[in-house]
């Protein structure tokens, strides 16, 4: 990987994350040029990606091409109403009354991962629509019991999730009461993540053979996300393919919730070398950056970050561990090599950090969050937009 892609980590503070609003523009031309082809409306997740700083460049009601955002809780529902416009949409894997009253202060369309929620909560998702003045739509979660994922933990058709209504529960509903949709405006299924195309057509012909039948007569289906749309090898014409087969077929409106493809591969992490140990096997260098608090998917998935400038263990001259500063003996982020040694005040950048990093970074320790950058490479404008104090730590505890 060049340097020269990247911003000079210099004009940053660190640790800090940076986000490419170039990189962002073309990976929204890629959203927009799907949504042109096949009328489908392509919403941002919040949970991959909320950096709200960025939202005029990706929200049509700002200019940008996305219709809206999609959100799991009260608090990601008014960040999209009020910072990004157009359509807010809201999933919860249960709702209490609180949460949902909170939520439909800024939601126009619910969706229920349940009869028994979407049958107790009916009267009040339609009296806040009367209060508001507007249609809020209603829809239900499906689990089609179709997995692709490899991981259980990020797999939602896994045998023991908990997301989704599976075929055995429609099938109960509808033989108790033939009007039992009544209300419901929409389905929704989410099953994929970071994957191609090839695995939507194979979840989508599970979908329609279990739930087709109560397709057509819908105004809505939402495929959800996990879609790679801005990855290069992704096949954006069997995407296309597999939207304009659901809208023709059953006559809806297909909505896309990608969370990572909005800004895959749009920033980067910087962080700096404090110190290098030598432990058993290699030396390990320690950063003033942490996997466990700044980028817990490391941890999580797991999986190893590129480093730009850096090869595979052994690839290169020198090899090491880069290690977090927490006190979390797992706080490591990988084994890399070198073309010469690291030494302390030596900066250091992983790439693709703009997506489910800032979003799920922590204050474990007392480590205070990383700045958060926006840098333009076609003005060559590097901008802070926030950096975080000690108020930010105290601020969450009482």
């Amino acid at each position: 990987m060049s340097a020269s892609l990247y911003p000079d980590p210099a004009r940053f503070p660190s640790p800090c994350f940076i986000t490419d609003l170039d990189k962002l523009r073309r990976n929204a031309a890629v959203l927009d040029e799907v949504q042109r082809r096949t009328g489908a409306k392509v919403l941002l997740a919040l949970k991959g990606f909320a950096q709200w700083s960025t939202f005029p460049l990706l929200s049509r009601a700002q200019g940008g091409p996305l219709h809206g955002c999609c959100a799991s809780s009260p608090d990601e529902a008014r960040l999209a109403r009020e910072e990004f416009g157009g359509e807010v949409h809201a999933f919860a894997a249960a709702w209490s009354r609180d949460e949902l009253a909170e939520t439909l202060r800024w939601a126009d369309h619910i969706v229920f991962n349940s009869f028994a929620q979407w049958r107790s909560l009916r009267p009040l998702t339609e009296a806040a629509g009367r209060e508001r003045g507007v249609r809020v739509e209603c829809g239900l979660r499906l689990n089609p019991e179709h997995s692709e994922g490899a991981v259980p933990l990020y797999d939602p058709c896994s045998p023991g999730s908990r997301l989704g209504i599976r075929l055995r529960e429609f099938e109960a509903e509808a033989a108790a009461d033939a009007h039992f949709l009544d209300g419901i405006s929409g389905l929704h299924f989410h099953t994929l993540c970071e994957q191609n195309a090839d695995a939507l057509a194979r979840t989508l012909d599970a979908v329609e053979r279990k739930f087709g039948r109560w397709l057509s007569g819908l105004r809505w289906l939402n495929f959800g996300g996990g879609h790679h749309i801005t990855r290069p090898d992704y096949d954006v014409a069997l995407l296309c393919r597999c939207v304009t087969h659901a809208r023709d077929t059953y006559g809806v409106q297909v909505y896309l919730e990608p969370g990572e493809a909005v800004a895959l591969d749009a920033g980067v992490l910087v962080c700096t070398v404090l110190d290098v140990v030598r432990a058993d096997d290699m030396p390990v260098a320690i950063l003033d950056t942490s996997a466990a608090c700044h980028m817990p998917d490391v941890l999580e998935m797991p999986y190893r970050p590129n480093a730009v400038g850096a090869g595979l263990p052994g690839e290169k001259a020198w090899t090491c561990r880069l290690a977090g500063k927490s006190c979390l003996a797992g706080d490591i982020i990988g084994e890399y090599s070198f073309d010469a040694p690291l030494t302390a005040g030596q900066r250091l950048m992983f790439t693709d950090m703009a997506i489910y990093s800032m979003v799920k970074t922590t204050t474990f320790n007392g480590l205070r969050l990383p700045a958060i950058a926006t840098w333009d490479p076609r003005s060559g404008d590097a901008r802070v937009v926030r950096e975080f104090s000690y108020q930010d730590f105290k601020s969450r505890l009482s």
